[in-house]
């Protein structure tokens, strides 16, 4: 009965990952803003996405463990992308893009760079979420932030301290 629960668990998990983001995005393209969003949030959580991914595969952890995280990074992607229209600043979105793909190079070049990078993947977790209740608090508004988005992100943390 237990593995069947945890079954579940990590399937609805994986659910909730694969639509983690589209909250978000529907708020943020619906009122053709991305006020109440931090980029800095963002960008921090998709750095820590992003090598989370790439240590399992440097690692060869199996697919199961990690396959929702390359749909989550393709959402991040949207939403910074959707913030950096919104605010009229396209052209950095190349620079952030040419950023991230030469930190996934580099994270590989030495096995102690892979490992401090995981290491220090739940403090930068954690600050992407701080970063985002601080501008919350600065602008005294929520704007488009998605408490539905919040809800699911909780569940899916929950749901892989369970399943891990």
């Amino acid at each position: 009965m237990a593995l069947g629960m945890l079954d579940l668990v990590h399937l609805t998990t994986w659910a909730v990952c694969a639509v983690i983001k589209l909250p978000q995005l529907v708020a943020v393209l619906r009122a053709g803003s991305a006020w109440g969003l931090s980029l800095s949030s963002l960008l921090l959580e998709l750095a820590g996405f992003l090598v989370f991914l790439r240590y399992q595969i440097y690692y060869g952890y199996p697919v199961e463990t990690y396959l929702e995280y390359p749909v989550i990074i393709a959402q991040d992607a949207i939403l910074i992308y959707c913030i950096m229209h919104f605010s009229g600043k396209v052209r950095r979105a190349l620079f952030y893009a040419v950023i991230f793909w030469g930190g996934w190079h580099i994270l590989t070049l030495q096995k102690c760079i892979i490992d401090l990078a995981m290491n220090l993947c739940t403090l930068v977790s954690a600050a992407s979420k701080l970063l985002q209740l601080q501008h919350l608090w600065q602008t005294q508004d929520s704007g488009q932030a998605s408490a539905l988005t919040w809800g699911m992100s909780v569940y899916s943390c929950a749901g892989k301290l369970q399943t891990t």
